[in-house]
């Protein structure tokens, strides 16, 4: 494991001699991680495991949801309702955190059942924006499982429910989403083409451009562009090949994270300077020197 400084303002994000820390570990392939500020708890998929597991600073990790539906990508909506990726069920679904209610919002467009949501995120005006690949109906990931769409789609959620509306359906395996900090950029990785692409969102979520903003290519590494993350000043951060690469807003390639595992997603939490990141085993942190922030501190 090691931290590489390409250009000199990576030594503003993270210092090159910063730790990486192993907080948990002795998992089958961890996704989604989501910080809970109030909480100070870390959530987290095990995606063949079938559970959301919790983490907390010195205590021993536990199981917070099982069975998980084999969830993938968390998230928060505005009033901390905890928002899943179900895989198995094929379904976003949101669990009041006090009574423990879970509630299906959404599992099929136009009649024919969603392939297998995978990340998820909450804009500010509410909306859901989600990807929906075919990952989760291989056996073992959720399935085995037929799929009904023909296509892989990047959907939303209106704020106050309703009809599931397609954002975009051009793409192979729609996966990893981040949104710039004001909102107005949204980015989506395709896996299986190893980029990222960028649109421009307008007020009722009208999608314009969606060009190739970043290419994730290193033959020699194990991974490809998975889960995303965006700090204050809208660099983004994105796994891919060997670890974690970190962009300026201009897309130009600051430094990476290297680590020993696929890595599939991040989290920013705590005071919003660690970056919590999955791996296939375990799950990482380390401390940045720039700042992001968790679902719930907006």
């Amino acid at each position: 494991m090691k931290i590489e400084a390409i250009r000199p303002e990576f030594n503003d994000i993270i210092t090159p001699s910063a730790e990486i820390e192993t907080i948990a570990e002795g998992f089958a392939f961890t996704e989604g991680p989501l910080w809970h500020s109030a909480e100070r708890m870390l959530l987290f998929s095990d995606i063949p495991s079938n559970r959301i597991y919790v983490w907390r600073e010195g205590e021993a990790v536990r199981p917070f949801r099982d069975p998980s539906h084999f969830s993938n990508g968390l998230t928060f909506d505005r009033d901390g309702r905890l928002i899943a990726c179900e895989h198995q069920s094929r379904a976003i679904t949101s669990q009041n955190l006090e009574s423990g209610e879970v509630t299906t919002l959404a599992d099929d467009y136009q009649g024919r059942r969603l392939n297998s949501p995978n990340d998820v995120i909450c804009a500010s005006d509410g909306s859901i924006i989600f990807t929906d690949p075919i990952y989760g109906l291989r056996r073992g990931m959720g399935g085995p499982a037929e799929q009904e769409l023909n296509f892989e789609g990047l959907f939303r959620i209106p704020p106050s429910g309703g009809v599931l509306q397609l954002l975009s359906d051009h793409f192979e395996r729609p996966n990893g989403l981040a949104l710039s900090p004001a909102g107005e950029i949204l980015y989506v990785a395709d896996t299986v083409r190893q980029h990222i692409r960028a649109f421009r969102v307008t007020s009722d979520w009208q999608l314009n451009g969606g060009q190739i903003w970043a290419e994730l290519w290193d033959d020699n590494l194990t991974g490809r562009p998975d889960g995303m993350k965006v700090d204050e000043d809208g660099r983004v951060f994105s796994t891919g090949p060997g670890g974690v690469w970190i962009f300026d807003k201009q897309a130009n390639l600051l430094g990476r994270i290297y680590l020993p595992e696929k890595t599939s997603n991040l989290a920013w939490g705590e005071d919003g300077r660690s970056l919590f990141i999955t791996c296939s085993s375990a799950v990482f942190r380390v401390r940045c020197l720039t700042r992001g922030r968790a679902p719930l501190d907006d």
